[in-house]
This record gives C-alpha cells, sequence and structure tokens, in this order.
C-alpha cells in the first residue's frame, strides 16, 4: 500500500507533535518532514515532494497564504490542507482561491483531519462544517468582502511587509529571500506608497489586521 506522504507546517512545536503523532498511528499515512515557518515549508515541498501540505495560516517569515500560493505554483501536484484557528470569511476565501484543497478549524475533531487528508489526496476538497456553512451564506449573499489594499500590493511586497512587521532590517530580509539590499529597499518603498503607510509601526498595525502577523 502506497502510504500518502505528508508535510507537517506548524510553528507550535505542541501542536504539531500532536498531530504527529495521531498521523503516526494510520497505516495509510506517513509523516516526511515538518516546518516551524511559511518559508521553510515551501522550501521542504520543493525538496521532498509530499503529497499532502498541512498548513497553519499564521506563520512566522511567511503566512500559510502566500506560502500556499507558492506551493501550489512551484509543485502544483502537492494539496494543501488549511488547519488553523481562523474562523473568519475573509481568511478562508483568501486561501481557497490561493489553491488550498481543504480548511479545517482546530477545534475540529482530529478524526476529521485523517478524513481530510484522504479526501484531498484523491483530488477532492474538504471543508469544516463551519466554513461550508460560512462559505455558502457568502455564495448567497453575493458579496465579497476582501480588502482592495491588500489585494494591491504583490506577493513578494506582503513577504516584505510580514517580515518589516516582525522586526526585521532591510539586510535581514534580503538574506531570508535571497535578494539584494536595494531591491528590498524598493518593494518595501512601493509597498508604503500602495498602502499609504511611511512608518513602520502603521504597517505592523496593518499586518496585524489582516493576520499576516499575530499580536
Amino acid at each position: 500500500m502506497n502510504k500518502i506522504k505528508v508535510l507537517l507546517a506548524e510553528d507550535h512545536t505542541i501542536v504539531r507533535e500532536g498531530i504527529r503523532s495521531l498521523l503516526e498511528s494510520q497505516m495509510d499515512i506517513e509523516v516526511i518532514g515538518e516546518a516551524e515557518n511559511g518559508l521553510d515549508a515551501v522550501r521542504k515541498t520543493q525538496k521532498l515532494r509530499p503529497d499532502v501540505v498541512i498548513m497553519d495560516i499564521s506563520m512566522p517569515t511567511l503566512n500559510g497564504i502566500d506560502a500556499t500560493r507558492l506551493i501550489k505554483k512551484r509543485v502544483p501536484n502537492t494539496k494543501v490542507l488549511i488547519l488553523t484557528i481562523h474562523e473568519q470569511e475573509e481568511y478562508a476565501v483568501q486561501i481557497l482561491k490561493a489553491g488550498a484543497s481543504g480548511y479545517l478549524v482546530k477545534k475540529t475533531a482530529m478524526s476529521e483531519l485523517v478524513a481530510a487528508i484522504r479526501a484531498v489526496n484523491q483530488g477532492l476538497s474538504f471543508l469544516s462544517p463551519y466554513v461550508s456553512k460560512m462559505m455558502l451564506d457568502k455564495y448567497i449573499r453575493g458579496t465579497e468582502r476582501v480588502s482592495t489594499k491588500k489585494e494591491a500590493i504583490t506577493v513578494r511586497e506582503r513577504q516584505i511587509l510580514q517580515l518589516i512587521a516582525e522586526g526585521h532590517t532591510n539586510k535581514e530580509i534580503a538574506k531570508i529571500l535571497f535578494l539584494s539590499v536595494r531591491t528590498v529597499e524598493k518593494h518595501r518603498a512601493n509597498i508604503m506608497n500602495k498602502l499609504d503607510i511611511h512608518d513602520v509601526a502603521g504597517l505592523t498595525r496593518y499586518a496585524i489586521e489582516k493576520g499576516l502577523i499575530q499580536r
């Protein structure tokens, strides 16, 4: 029997160990790697080629939404399953647009996680009942509440915005993302102009409001 190869992307060690323990008890699932931040999740997915990545949204260095988008661009056959505390409609809409195959909230039963892994591995979608109802309500309303400002900045700019809000200097950001300092400075200026926010404190507040970093 071919096992489903899973990569765990979760920044909380205790949570990650709990999920790993659960999955290792399943005969058809094998955990082949772990990642503590979004950027590492992308890199390990490219290296290990898992069938399914279990991804949190609130991840250091690179949030789960942008990490999912990069994974689907670089390793399109890998499925991404979101497991998060966030229940807001805005998160669900963004992550599904980014290419995730499933969305679970952490308060759901762990047995549901196993079922979700099997479903997305077969090419199906899987949403928590709460998320399914929320998305159905959204469809019925015919509205979409996604921030136009956040849509205005690029994926790379969101990565840099998150790192700025986490307190990294231009030099540190350049090293993390393998860019030149001048390129980072240019992106930083573009972000400030697009968002009309011209100080780090304001950028940090914006990043918190949009869920790129946690308080």
